[in-house]
């Protein structure tokens, strides 16, 4: 439970590449999401190439973490798994969270940066990396060593969103 409290957007990385095995475990974690039906639609492109993580940062203007990244993984969903059409982005963002959670046991930072949620940012990954069509683009999450900021405890909790029995 201690990730769960201690994540955080980190956006500044250190000039150190993140261990392969590393890399793996990110991906295991990822893998590990539940997911509608157990379609699991999805898909992964690591991204470790400075000229690609450069072109990749300017895919929005909140997109620039991705250049300072030391890998930056590309959530995709491949329609021919899916089984429950309206649920690949409950199962995208669920191993987005797994993947945000596993960086930070591993003492690791990272941001999860939303492509599908712009028209312009899901031409822009589409493009970058010739999809196909079967292929839809949900994030970007940058990922490397904490160079600033750390996964510290941080308290969110806030009684008044909690409400039992009916909404007051």
């Amino acid at each position: 439970m201690k990730e769960i409290f201690n994540r955080r957007s980190i956006r500044k990385y250190q000039d150190r590449p993140v261990e392969k095995e590393k890399v793996e475990k990110l991906l295991r974690a990822a893998m590990q999401a539940p997911s509608a039906a157990n379609q699991q639609p999805w898909e992964f492109i690591v991204v470790e190439n400075k000229e690609t993580l450069n072109k990749l940062s300017l895919m929005t203007p909140y997109s620039k973490p991705v250049a300072g990244s030391a890998v930056t993984i590309v959530l995709l969903a491949n329609t021919d798994n899916f089984r429950v059409e309206t649920s690949w982005q409950q199962d995208m963002g669920a191993a987005a969270e797994n993947i945000l959670l596993e960086a930070t046991y591993l003492g690791l930072g990272a941001v999860w940066l939303g492509v599908a949620t712009a028209d312009s940012a899901i031409d822009f990954i589409k493009k970058s990396f010739d999809l196909p069509k079967n292929i839809k683009p949900f994030a970007l999450v940058s990922i490397g060593y904490p160079e600033e900021q750390q996964n510290v405890t941080s308290n969110r909790f806030d009684a008044k969103k909690v409400h039992y029995e009916e909404f007051k």
